[in-house]
């Protein structure tokens, strides 16, 4: 497999929107996805085998912190560090605009990928009590510092 993280282009947004819905209860949809991508504010990365988009990262920033809204990866292409790749990229792609912290919120029952942001560095800052509905549950707020 020969994996390249790049920008996300119209393109991709059927099959950032298929990946969206088989990952999540509460999908966001093409169009909104379409949107985000004319957003001056968002960066939205996807993980390539050539043309198969693998996994992808989204993310809204406000002077120098950002915030990570959506990241999923391919049920096949799981545990092969995708997502890894996928915040680090986005963290340099942030860290080049000024951006100096990352905030996301997570399931608490995400064990998996609070596992990946705690071994990249995010510490949990705080909870937002009943934040994921399908199942209602807390999330957890994480943070990192991007050091410049």
């Amino acid at each position: 497999m020969n994996i390249n993280v790049v920008p996300m282009t119209q393109d991709d947004v059927p099959q950032v929107a298929a990946l969206e819905a088989a990952c999540f209860s509460d999908p966001w949809s093409e169009q909104i996805l379409s949107n985000e991508l004319q957003n001056e504010l968002s960066l939205w990365l996807v993980a390539k085998d050539s043309d198969t988009v693998l996994g992808y990262v989204g993310s809204q920033s406000v002077l120098d912190e950002a915030d990570m809204m959506n990241l999923a990866v391919r049920e096949t292409a799981r545990r092969q560090g995708i997502a890894r790749q996928l915040v680090l990229a986005l963290c340099r792609r942030l860290r080049e605009k000024g951006v100096v912290s990352l905030t996301l919120e997570v399931r608490d029952s995400n064990e998996p990928a609070i596992r990946l942001y705690t071994s990249l560095g995010f510490a949990q800052v705080g909870r937002r009590p009943n934040y994921y509905f399908h199942p209602k549950e807390d999330a957890r707020i994480l943070r990192k510092e991007i050091p410049t």
